[in-house]
């Protein structure tokens, strides 16, 4: 427990810093995420950056891709784990190009308010459609996850019309574990 209260001190202490409502997760109905004890490696991005999920999650992700890639579909990794850090330094430099923070967060979540955080969430691509793009949602990876993810215990987190304020993200999918092999 005294993890999780100093984890709140933290985050609090960032969203005071960028001028964010302390009450931006009730707000939002976006929970805290901690970070994860243990990450594992799970491959490289198509940036070809390292990238890693908290184990359980990695196991069903690698699970997942193999399956599609099996139905003729390549799931492409753009993001996996974020630290609060990483997440604190993407509204740093959007912050010093010029974008505001409720543009910013629009696409992103505050620190510590990330899933991305937990280890437990990817960002998913595909050739031939920009990544991080709604064009993704017309494509046969898309149409694929949309029938499959739930059996491998994954989910598309901001659909349209979300009540957490994120714009639809449909390359971004999470771990929640029901379902799974």
């Amino acid at each position: 427990m005294a993890s999780m209260t100093a984890f709140a001190e933290r985050i609090a202490q960032h969203l005071q810093e960028l001028g964010i409502s302390p009450s931006y997760g009730d707000e939002r109905g976006l929970p805290l995420c901690e970070e994860p004890p243990e990450v594992v490696l799970i491959g490289l991005d198509i940036f070809g950056r390292a990238r890693h999920l908290e184990p359980a999650a990695a196991r069903q992700w690698s699970a997942m891709r193999d399956a599609a890639k099996a139905a003729g579909v390549e799931l492409l990794l753009v993001s996996a784990f974020r630290s609060v850090d990483y997440q604190r330094a993407i509204f740093d430099r959007k912050l010093s190009q010029g974008t505001a923070v409720d543009e910013i967060l629009r696409v992103n979540a505050a620190p510590g308010y990330s899933e991305h955080h937990s280890g437990r969430a990817v960002d998913i691509a595909t050739r031939g459609c920009p990544p991080l793009t709604e064009a993704f949602e017309t494509t046969e990876a898309f149409a694929w996850l949309t029938r499959n993810a739930g059996t491998f215990g994954f989910e598309m987190s901001f659909p349209r019309g979300n009540p957490n304020g994120i714009a639809y993200e449909p390359w971004h999918w999470a771990f929640r574990e029901r379902g799974g092999r």
